[in-house]
């Protein structure tokens, strides 16, 4: 195998944004007693091809509007009736388990074990008539590319369709040029969507390779381990210092190769993207938002030490810190997603009791405060909160052998949102009295697409190329952006 290939083979098994120039592959121009480090156009910095994404950026889109959106990621797929939808007056196999409170906005009611969600619903809104029919999970893409056609069990170009946060990526940037546009904490790579058709460089940023986090089993067990933060080590005896001395060094072979390739010479080549890379590595403004323990304590306590509690209260640092996009894969375990409640007796999944219930009062807690938080310090408008799964669970509980599970549901699911300056305090649409089928006032993934990019500020005609040379629009099936919100 030779060393492009390699490089590929690596490339297919641990992706990020930076991978797509083979920054440790031996090519074109190479000073070999660099180790390869520096190589024709820009050396990839300690293999990521940071420039390359900076220059992308910039070339590719610009920064706008200092605007945000955090995802939360319910990944398996969150019970609708278990949750936002309740339907108390219906027999125990459909209803399920869990009594309902009341909440700020009159005549609504949700689950039990959301009381602080309850409590200050009136900055929230719910969409109980979610149109998910085409999703599936692992991989979880429908919902999060607003397209249909990702779904990858049924279309070998599912993959392919750019996830919505790859495009904020591209044609909204980062709020702060000293940070990556989008960034996943990201379980398992059939969890999240990528850049696809854009390209590589609009991958999200994984946290993990920056955070430092304690380590979860796949059955939510804390290990008493921490791990994370590599990204931010630099290689063993390459200090801030030396890494400025091989920058010199690969300016100089530049300045060489300017007099030999017409393509640099036009573009004044890249020295201002390697600067800004190697800022952004050995500076302090994204080392310090990925840096929880900058955090003051009195705050982490508030948020909480479970992981999910610390990734969220992280997703609020980078927002400030200028990311555009957070994805916040919240799953234990890499395969379908701990939000797959199937029954009591499949785990790592659990059913409605084990498995949804000890979920929702850290789900309560942590929305919660990530809402008040962002309140607090004036971001909420600016901020878009969104959290759901790829699709509701069955209206009768029983699946799989198991009195207590609900299986996959595509007819409709229910989603949250908050922030980002919209009319919140409200519930749109809603289901059949079992539960399982749109009512009134359907909500497609192409609908949500639209609000999201009317936030940003990305026209809705906006376009990319796809593999047969086609333009597509970002936003399909005549979706427009949810008018109640606005």
């Amino acid at each position: 195998m030779n060393a492009r290939n390699l490089e590929k083979s690596h490339r297919s098994q641990h992706a990020h944004a930076f991978s797509d120039w083979y920054g440790s592959s031996a090519e074109g121009l190479v000073i070999k007693s660099r180790r390869n480090f520096l190589k024709a156009g820009v050396a990839g910095l300690a293999g990521l091809s940071l420039p390359n994404l900076l220059q992308a950026r910039e070339l590719g889109g610009t920064t706008k509007a200092r605007k945000s959106c955090i995802l939360l990621w319910m990944a398996g797929g969150p019970s609708q009736i278990d949750t936002w939808d309740p339907k108390p007056d219906r027999p125990l196999q459909n209803r399920g388990p869990f009594s309902v409170i009341p909440t700020r906005i009159p005549g609504v009611n949700i689950c039990e074990h959301l009381p602080m969600m309850a409590g200050m619903l009136d900055k929230f809104t719910l969409i109980r008539s979610v149109d998910c029919r085409y999703s599936n999970h692992e991989p979880n893409k429908v919902m999060q590319t607003a397209n249909k056609l990702a779904e990858a069990r049924l279309n070998p170009e599912a993959e392919r369709y750019p996830s919505i946060a790859s495009v904020v990526a591209k044609h909204h940037g980062p709020n702060d040029p000293a940070m990556p546009p989008y960034v996943a904490f990201m379980k398992s790579r059939s969890h999240i969507a990528f850049g696809g058709y854009l390209g590589s460089q609009y991958d999200p940023f994984i946290a993990q390779s920056a955070a430092k986090l304690p380590i979860y089993n796949d059955v939510g067990v804390d290990s008493g381990r921490v791990g994370g933060g590599e990204v931010f080590s630099l290689p063993k005896g390459l200090d801030a210092g030396r890494m400025s001395g091989r920058t010199r060094l690969k300016t100089q072979i530049e300045d060489v190769r300017r007099g030999l390739d017409p393509l640099l010479e036009q573009t004044g080549g890249l020295d201002q993207y390697t600067k800004k890379a190697m800022d952004m590595i050995t500076g302090q403004a994204a080392r310090n938002a990925f840096d929880i323990s900058k955090e003051p304590s009195a705050n982490r306590e508030r948020y909480g030490k479970h992981l999910w509690q610390q990734q969220i209260l992280l997703a609020r640092r980078l927002v400030e810190a200028g990311v555009a996009f957070v994805t916040l894969d919240l799953s234990y375990h890499s395969a379908s997603g701990t939000w797959d409640n199937h029954g009591d007796n499949i785990p790592p999944y659990g059913g409605i009791s084990k498995g949804l219930k000890p979920l929702l009062p850290l789900f309560d807690h942590m929305i919660t405060t990530l809402v008040a938080d962002l309140e607090e310090r004036g971001l909420l408008d600016e901020c878009l909160i969104v959290a759901m799964g790829e699709f509701g669970r069955t209206p009768v509980m029983g699946t799989q052998g198991s009195t207590d599970g609900r299986n996959h549901w595509t007819n409709v699911m229910s989603m949250a949102m908050a922030g980002g300056g919209l009319k919140h305090g409200q519930v749109i649409g809603s289901t059949e009295s079992e539960g399982g089928y749109i009512k009134d006032r359907p909500v497609t993934p192409a609908d949500l697409a639209a609000t999201i990019y009317s936030h940003f500020g990305v026209p809705l005609d906006t376009t990319y190329i796809d593999g047969g040379q086609r333009p597509r629009y970002v936003v399909e099936d005549g979706g427009e952006p949810i008018h109640e919100l606005f």
